[in-house]
Formats: structure tokens, sequence, C-alpha cells
């Protein structure tokens, strides 16, 4: 009798990093699971979850690929049709610059089944986190999210356009290129306009520095701090409450300027 589980695939959204921030759905996907494959941004507390299940790390880290994107696609549905229930665990939201549409159609094309249980974006829940609404009546009508940095390495052109709006500009993996992105808002006229950082957001170590685009690289230097980041522009910020922000984090101090 032919007890293996028929392959299949679940994409799911860990969240921003706390482990309480996963959707339930996400994590009974991981109880079941008979392989996790995992990115660098998971929380690896979550593979407690599945303790039974074959974990396989897939991420980056300072540079380092375990994996190049296409050796992930293939061992996401050779570990399906040899052991069934497959996790895909990414940080945030799957489809927010998580190619996580590469691995559907992937999986699609070689008849695996699957499903995608999405996850809480950190462009939105870490500047809440933090005590920055994205939108606020009066202030701000929309916001725009983009990655800093295209595939190879350059600054993303649509910076550009992005110094253009009255929105709020949230900006992911941005923190080496914060110096470039700063001194083009700054060419815009937009040097005095509030900017933050978000570093290691709901984390017990979250901690946020807040002041304008033209000084807000000074204050990521002097702050020194390591771990995934989020750069806030926009009025926003200067609306941000540190009490929401000392909630996740070890320290009240918020370094900042006026």
């Amino acid at each position: 009798m032919n007890n293996k589980e028929n392959p299949h695939i679940s994409l799911v959204g860990a969240g921003p990093g706390d482990i309480e921030l996963i959707s339930v759905k996400g994590l009974n996907r991981l109880k079941r699971a008979k392989v996790v494959l995992y990115d660098a941004l998971v929380n690896e507390e979550l593979l407690t979850y599945a303790p039974t299940a074959k974990k396989i790390f897939v991420g980056k880290r300072s540079g380092f690929k375990a994996y190049e994107q296409e050796q992930i696609n293939q061992l996401m549905v050779d570990s399906a049709n040899e052991f069934g229930q497959v996790v895909r665990l990414k940080g945030g939201d799957s489809f927010v610059f998580g190619r996580g549409m590469e691995e559907i159609l992937f999986a699609n094309k070689h008849r695996i089944p699957t499903e995608v249980i999405p996850g809480i974006s950190s462009s939105v829940s870490v500047p809440a986190l933090a005590g920055i609404p994205v939108t606020h009546r009066g202030i701000s009508n929309s916001f725009f999210v983009l990655s800093a940095t295209l595939s190879d390495g350059s600054l993303n052109p649509e910076l550009e356009k992005a110094t253009e709006l009255n929105a709020t500009i949230v900006i992911l993996m941005g923190l080496k290129q914060l110096e470039k992105i700063a001194d083009l808002f700054c060419q815009k006229g937009k040097s005095g306009t509030p900017a933050a950082v978000i570093y290691n957001g709901s984390l017990s170590n979250q901690k946020t520095i807040s002041g304008t685009v033209e000084t807000i690289f000074q204050l990521h230097q002097k702050a020194a701090e390591k771990g995934p980041g989020v750069i806030v522009i926009g009025e926003v910020v200067s609306l941000a409450s540190p009490a929401l922000d000392r909630l996740y984090a070890n320290s009240s101090e918020m370094i900042c300027c006026s």
C-alpha cells in the first residue's frame, strides 16, 4: 500500500519577523509540512512548528546565495514529488519583492498543485509598529512601495519618479543605497521632508531613527544598526508615536533630528 502523500506546495508569507504575525492558515501548513524551504528573513523560531519536517535554508545573507532561484524552483518541485507537502516559507508577503509568482509558475508548469497564503508585508506593518501610518487624512492619501535596488545591483530608476509624488514613500532593501536615495530626494527639493529608518521591524530589537531626508543618512551611520531596515519618506513620519515603537524595542531611545 502506498502511503506517500500527493505532491503539494504551499507558498506561505511569514510576516515581518515576529512569529505571532504569521497567519493561522500559514501556521497550520507548517505543522503539516514534510519539507520547509525557508529564506533568510524568516524567523527561524517558526521552524519549531514543523518539528518532523526536513528544513532547507535557501536564502541569501550578505551577498551569499545558498541556491540560485532556478535551483530553488527545482528543489521545491523535487521535494514535493518525493515527500508530498512542501512549504515554501518567505519573509513578509511572497508577492511583494519575493519572487513568489516565479515559483508558482514553475510548480504549475510541472503540474504540482499549489496554494498561496499571504503574509503581512513589512512595507505597511513595520512603519505601523513604529507608530508611522502610511496614510493619514489631510497629510497623505496614498503610499508608494518600491525596492531600492534592481537585480543587477543598480539603483531603482523609479526612485526618481517617487521624488515627484506627495505620497508616502516606503523603500525596502535600501540601506546600502540610503546615501544615494537621500541625495536624489535632496536634488529634487525634498531635503526637509521627514524621513525614518526602522531596523529589525517587529522584533525585540526594533529601533527607529527619524530626521529629514537631508539628515537621515548621517543618523543611519551614527546608529550603526545591523539587520533589515525599512525606509519611510513623507510627512507621516512626523506623526510617529514613540510609544508604539517601544512596544517592539528593548529601549525607548529614538535618535531624532529636527
